[in-house]
């Protein structure tokens, strides 16, 4: 108030005055403004940060796992039941029971539509005939009310999503492919057994620590490694590649870790560079495939599919013969430029057939078996030289490239495939098993060679000169000739189970002759020297597995001891050499004492070697032979007509 007695008012001080007094009014809505934007920011940061709804299972999450007691009211208790309270109502996609309570099926259709509402809350989907099946008791006994024939397949599941939500084949089986069990029942092959097992956890482990959402680990520097084939886009390889080994060692905290990446995280439409179209289907679609056999889960059939769909572009050739390598975001497809004039690879396009027909089977899609169906037609009809099939193939012309032979690279997974084809086809794909008896015929003939110390092997061939190297991929040939040699008992069935073993000890030779007692990468016969690598380009080894895939696949086949023992050398080997506290490294050398490391994890150590050894040191019923057929990466799929995961898309 002003006081008088001057000219001019006085105010008087010391009364308080309002502190936006003293701002004009453009300054009060500019710090109204920032005051807005302050409360957008600490709103969008609540709701929206990955820290909240990421998948470590935050507000989302939480969100799942109280929204059945939150909308469906738990049906009344009996006396007796207090222990064994039913966690929620069976649901039966097809039919729903007319004697269900209306206010229970109008409350579970409310939770239905709220999650609908929610993409992020859209990652478990369920195959067209699945069932929720409700939880345990608390006691941990069989479920109340479980749908009649359900008891038995509950009891043989960990569930993969936490108690209470399992998703139930739509074929019609009666069990689960197992997730524990197969331990032998020797002491000492459980504790071999178990430490295959700790390996891959300690792979695995490493890479989530270190490199989770790349490619590959780089072990001993701890950081992703980018140089793979795959480069620095983050396409998750070692988890695509080994999330069904977790699955199978009854990992199950590490399989709900993957396949949580897998349903939230993996996204190939943001992948903007060149891509090799046959790693990327005998990983990422092969491991998708295989996961879906083994749960039922729709995710990963789709999201097979969804990667199936961005390779198509790269068979857009006048033969129909596919390109080497696809971009994912153009659909541009290409050949390597050292592929003999612009060639197509024989391992690559002739190592499609298994994914793309079992994709086809379970999607109800034709495309997919076209293609390969199509890529097989050309091969049939071209003239082979001395029944053989060169590596290289022009996609245009349709004419052979440079006349190189050989079961090692560049060849040997298409007579693989030729012979897992009519495997997984339920022996129906008669052609199939033909080309590779065919082929098979030409090879023994033109390729296997015997040392002067009595070792068997695959020599190569340039034109009519032989070169006496066998690669250690070609290793794998001791596994593919017992498995013919057991599924078809006819003229050929003794030979190749003796040129099977012979291979095969060959191979063990070739680590057996190393300081190390590791591999080489490739390994030579000559006056010198026999299975021993000469180059040092040759001498070393990145963790491969087609050796020990053929101790395997003998010891399934033959029951000798002597295929453990030199699997359990290899394990004692990579424990040594290779191990160290990051993961598992590769080395430059398998004759020095003390091998340089190359620092890099191959996803096919989580999907092939650790797997093999693994089931190397397991019950033969665990995973047969003849129920499944392992593909080039070592991805169980299940054989048709006689397996119940086949999982067929029914018309």
């Amino acid at each position: 108030m002003p006081v008088s007695g001057g000219l001019l008012p006085i105010y008087n001080l010391n009364r308080p005055v309002p502190f936006w007094r003293f701002f004009r009014s453009r300054e009060k809505f500019i710090i109204f403004l920032v005051f807005l934007t302050f409360c957008m920011l600490c709103f969008g940061t609540f709701f929206y940060l990955p820290e909240f709804r990421g998948s470590s299972g935050r507000i989302y999450d939480q969100i799942k796992k109280v929204g059945p007691e939150l909308l469906i009211p738990p049906p009344p208790q009996g006396e007796d039941s207090q222990e064994a309270q039913i966690q929620a109502q069976a649901i039966i996609r097809h039919e729903i029971d007319a004697k269900d309570d209306p206010h229970v099926i109008g409350d579970r259709e409310k939770l239905k539509a709220k999650i609908e509402e929610d993409r992020e809350l859209k990652v478990l989907e369920r195959p067209d005939q699945a069932i929720i099946v409700p939880k345990r008791s608390s006691s941990g006994g069989p479920p109340v009310n479980a749908p009649e024939g359900l008891e038995e397949p509950l009891n043989q599941i960990d569930e993969i999503l936490g108690p209470g939500v399992v998703t139930i084949p739509p074929a019609h089986a009666d069990h689960y492919p197992l997730r524990q069990g197969g331990e032998d029942i020797e002491p000492s092959v459980r504790e071999k057994r178990n430490k295959v097992k700790e390996m891959m956890k300690h792979a695995w482990d490493n890479y989530v620590l270190y490199a989770w959402g790349k490619n590959e680990l780089r072990p001993i520097s701890k950081r992703a490694h980018t140089g793979s084939l795959f480069g620095s886009q983050p396409l998750g390889a070692s988890i695509l590649d080994g999330i069904d080994t977790l699955y199978i060692m009854g990992l199950n905290e590490e399989f709900k870790q993957a396949r949580d990446w897998v349903a939230k995280e993996l996204d190939v439409d943001a992948v903007v560079a060149d891509v090799s179209v046959f790693e990327v289907n005998i990983r990422f679609v092969g491991g998708l495939l295989t996961c879906y056999a083994l749960t039922g889960e729709v995710m990963f059939r789709d999201k097979a599919q969804l990667i199936a769909d961005k390779l198509l572009p790269a068979f857009n050739t006048p033969t129909g013969i596919p390109n080497a390598l696809v971009n994912f975001k153009t659909g541009s497809s290409k050949n390597y430029g050292w592929a003999s004039g612009g060639s197509s690879i024989l391992a690559e396009f002739g190592t499609l057939h298994l994914e793309f027909a079992y994709l086809s089977d379970v999607t109800g899609k034709t495309i997919y078996r076209n293609k390969v169906d199509k890529i097989r037609e050309v091969l049939k009809e071209l003239e082979k030289p001395n029944g053989l099939y060169p590596n290289y193939l022009n996609p245009r012309s349709g004419k052979w490239g440079q006349h190189h032979m050989s079961m090692g690279a560049l060849g040997d997974s298409y007579f693989e495939y030729l012979l897992k084809s009519w495997l997984l086809s339920g022996k129906e794909d008669n052609e199939a098993r033909q080309l590779f008896d065919e082929a098979m015929e030409a090879v023994l003939k033109h390729m296997l060679h015997v040392s002067p110390a009595g070792l068997s092997y695959f020599a190569e061939l340039k034109f009519e000169r032989v070169e006496h190297k066998m690669d250690h991929l070609a290793c794998f040939s001791g596994g593919m000739f017992a498995l013919a040699s057991k599924t078809l008992k006819d003229d050929h069935s003794s030979k190749y189970m003796d040129i099977a073993k012979q291979l095969t000890n060959t191979c063990h030779e070739s680590y057996d002759r190393s300081y190390t007692k590791l591999g080489p990468e490739a390994f030579r016969f000559s006056e010198g020297a026999e299975a021993r690598a000469l180059k040092s380009s040759e001498k070393y080894y990145i963790l491969r597995p087609e050796t020990i895939e053929s101790y395997f696949y003998l010891y399934r086949l033959t029951k000798d001891e002597k295929y453990r023992d030199w699997g359990w050398e290899a394990v004692q080997a990579l424990e040594k050499h290779c191990r160290v506290p990051g993961g598992y490294t590769g080395i430059k050398n398998v004759y020095s004492e003390e091998p340089q490391q190359d620092d890099v994890q191959q996803s096919f150590l989580l999907a092939e070697t650790l797997k093999y050894l693994y089931l190397l040191f397991s019950d033969e019923d665990y995973y047969p032979l003849d129920q499944w057929v392992f593909n080039t990466e070592a991805h169980p799929f299940p054989i048709k007509g006689t397996n119940p995961f086949y999982r067929e898309a029914v018309a």
